[in-house]
């Protein structure tokens, strides 16, 4: 993980000492397990160029989470992307340029914009090419993504995710760090530390001058803050978030909603809620529903949901990841004692890879935003499995519709998650739909979910598989 910063013209010399750093030596630190290092390149009267590098211990990074059992908290990318991790990994090297004060003789430069080149990487965001662009050229850069063709050559993704980002334009050396130690972590959209009022101090703080003309404000904000409150709280003190951009709820499903609904202005619906909406209204209207399966369950938001509904009397919130399953169990304790409650779900652990006789005969199983992530190849026997051996009264399945990409300017062939192997047309997805049924006594509903748009029809799909009964035929 590195950041390059090239500052060339009329004082550029003076950049080393906004940085704080002489560029005779190079600043070499380690501290809780990351070493850090600051390298000029080039030191010159009109040109400087300084390379800023991270270098963390892979085992320092997982140390102490709560999953340390699990051995896949190993296969992440963390020790590799300029992210949240980078920006405070050499927070303390560039103290005095974020601040703004050097020594007194090099204050005027402090506001002087030099002609500035910023290159960082690599970066894995699930924002589209288009998306970072906007991101960025409000602030008057020029922006260039550089990305590799991928090495494999099986059927997943022709193009990495992963790219370099190099902005290119005038601006202080200040306001060039903080607009990007405010917007690295919004590009990685992943926060390794606990995220609480300080993170809206630091948005007023590295916002200042800037952030209140961005038309993208909105899904910066989001995306730092992430949960409900704190974007209220957000709102409350200044007074934005006025108006809901569409495009957020494509790039961005991680937004946490508060349990509870407050008796004041509530932010735009993510879509994520609404699909949680169509399900529970589905299983509401079912006089089959005493057992419920959430399969793919994560960090347990649905079956938490589920679980109000009267006549549900069971819920296995089903999912692999421990680390998941611990915070769907921390959920569920929270749900202990409320009022109207109908069932506790129950965290077990689980896999649609292999059969599970405890899913055998239950009224409903719930595939929510699961289908996507598994292989094309691999999905007809986990289907044909539910199905003819599983055999639940209903099964539920939300999945994106590709067509929709297009109403959130999507690039073409990308898809909404990293880990997403496939995404399907409303028409795909039909086809899938009659050859599955074609194998098993089940008949099937598709319907929207989302905001309609002509010609692309709504951002989720939701299927309603139902199990025929016999005398349905021997009438």
């Amino acid at each position: 993980m590195h950041l390059i910063l090239k500052a060339t013209g009329e004082g550029a010399g003076n950049v080393s000492h906004l940085l704080s750093k002489n560029p005779n030596n190079v600043y070499d630190r380690t501290d809780k397990g990351v070493r850090v290092r600051m390298v000029y390149t080039t030191a010159a009267e009109r040109e400087t160029e300084v390379l800023m590098h991270a270098e963390p211990d892979p085992v320092d990074l997982v140390r102490g989470t709560p999953d340390g059992y699990d051995i896949t908290q190993y296969i992440n990318d963390r020790e590799f992307v300029t992210s949240s991790l980078f920006c405070s990994y050499i927070r303390s090297a560039l103290g005095t340029a974020l601040n703004g004060k050097p020594k007194e003789s090099y204050i005027q430069w402090v506001g002087h914009p030099f002609d500035m080149e910023l290159t960082f990487g690599p970066v894995a965001s699930d924002l589209p090419d288009r998306a970072i662009e906007e991101l960025f050229s409000p602030l008057g850069y020029a922006v260039t993504l550089e990305r590799d063709e991928l090495a494999y050559t099986f059927d997943l993704k022709k193009k990495s995710t992963v790219r370099r980002i190099i902005l290119r334009g005038q601006v202080t050396v200040q306001n060039a760090l903080r607009q990007l130690f405010l917007l690295i972590p919004v590009l990685d959209n992943y926060k390794h530390y606990f995220i609480g009022e300080d993170e809206i101090d630091k948005i007023k703080r590295y916002g200042e001058g800037w952030l209140d003309g961005h038309p993208l404000k909105e899904m910066i904000i989001k995306r730092t803050l992430r949960f409900a409150e704190l974007i209220r709280q957000y709102e409350r003190q200044e007074g934005v978030l006025s108006a809901p951009v569409e495009a957020v709820d494509a790039w961005d499903d991680n937004v946490s909603a508060p349990d509870v609904p407050s008796q004041q202005e509530q932010p735009p619906v993510r879509l994520n809620e609404l699909r949680y909406r169509a399900i529970t209204d589905v299983v509401a209207g079912l006089s089959h529903k005493r057992r419920i399966v959430d399969m793919g369950a994560g960090e347990g938001k649905l079956s938490a949901k589920l679980a109000y509904i009267p006549g549900v009397e069971s819920i296995l919130a089903v999912e692999p990841s421990g680390q998941s399953r611990l915070r769907a169990m921390e959920r569920f304790a929270k749900l202990e004692g409320r009022s109207g409650l109908a069932a506790m779900p129950e965290s077990v652990i689980g896999s649609l890879f292999y059969f599970d006789e405890q899913m055998q005969h239950q009224d409903v199983i719930i595939l929510c935003e699961v289908i996507e992530h598994i292989e094309a190849y691999r999905l007809n026997g986990i289907v044909d499995m539910i199905m003819n051996e599983y055999q639940p009264e209903v099964l539920l399945v939300t999945t994106p519709n590709k067509e929709y990409n297009q109403v959130y300017a999507m690039e073409q062939e990308s898809l909404r998650h990293h880990d997403h192997r496939f995404e399907w047309t409303r028409a795909e997805l039909a086809a899938q739909c009659e050859m599955w049924t074609k194998q098993a006594e089940y008949t099937f509903e598709i319907r929207g979910i989302g905001e309609y748009a002509e010609g692309f029809g709504q951002p989720t799909q939701l299927v309603i598989f139902r199990k025929e009964r016999r005398d349905q035929h021997e009438g």
